[in-house]
């Protein structure tokens, strides 16, 4: 099938990353798996720094709700400095393994990945159709935005540093949690508000139905990316499915 942007009078085209613009191997596998080997010696290195000492409370703090609430997460010493940051590094492995979506995880994974896109140890995947994509929507008149669990830091290196070169310039917004979580239909309606458009005039393209249902309910127009041509586990699920961007033309 194919989904014109005109027909739909849809303005503004939302996009998902993991999955949608971005295998979610890539993500997963290189960029948490870089991360996870680094976290130690990035937060020895930034000591002192403000925004680092930051995310560390607010980690001690996820660390105490965490263990309240009986999710039993590996102990956390502060007995010297030293063993305070590897308790860190270790509970940061912890919530890596979960796929937490922490703020403060986040923001140190971000800093990390910062680190790696600009000595060129990481680039950016995203297949191949998102470049022209993007090129061709934001050509005719369209305006593009990211909504994405990643820090708004993380998806601005992904798509600065990808293999395609630097997509920034045709993304004018990069929302993450701030807004609300992905599944909830109020951040939708934040997003909405923040462009200063009509739900119904912005696609979003995501390959998770849970994510599109929560939009959906907030009157966006929405497309299911089934890059695998593989379905979806919901039989009962009632989005449009494309499995490129190619599909979505103007």
């Amino acid at each position: 099938m194919t989904f014109s942007l005109a027909a739909a009078a849809i303005d503004v085209v939302l996009l998902d990353i993991e999955g949608t613009t971005t295998p979610i191997e890539f993500v997963h596998r290189t960029l948490f798996s870089y991360a996870r080997e680094r976290v130690r010696g990035f937060l020895e290195a930034s000591a002192g720094d403000p925004a680092v000492n930051a995310a560390l409370a607010g980690l001690r703090e996820e660390h105490r709700a965490d263990a309240a609430a009986g999710e039993s997460p590996p102990d956390w010493r502060d007995d010297s400095a030293g063993v305070g940051l590897t308790s860190a590094a270790t509970y940061v492995h912890w919530l890596i393994d979960r796929d937490r979506k922490s703020r403060w995880l986040k923001e140190l994974q971000g800093r990390i990945w910062e680190e790696g896109y600009r000595s060129g140890s990481l680039h950016g995947e995203v297949y191949p159709d998102v470049p022209d994509a993007l090129a061709r929507w934001t050509g005719a008149g369209r305006r593009a935005g990211i909504f994405s669990s990643g820090s708004v830091l993380a998806q601005k290196l992904l798509f600065a540093h990808s293999t395609a070169g630097d997509l920034t310039p045709f993304l004018r917004w990069h929302f993450d949690t701030a807004v609300g979580a992905k599944r909830e239909s109020s951040s939708y309606g934040r997003i909405a508000d923040t462009i200063g458009i009509s739900p119904a005039r912005i696609l979003f393209i995501s390959d998770v139905s849970a994510e599109l249902e929560a939009a959906e309910a907030a009157r966006l127009r929405t497309l299911l990316c089934d890059r695998q041509g593989t379905g979806t586990s919901d039989s009962g699920i009632r989005h449009a499915v494309i499995r490129s961007f190619e599909q979505v033309t103007v």
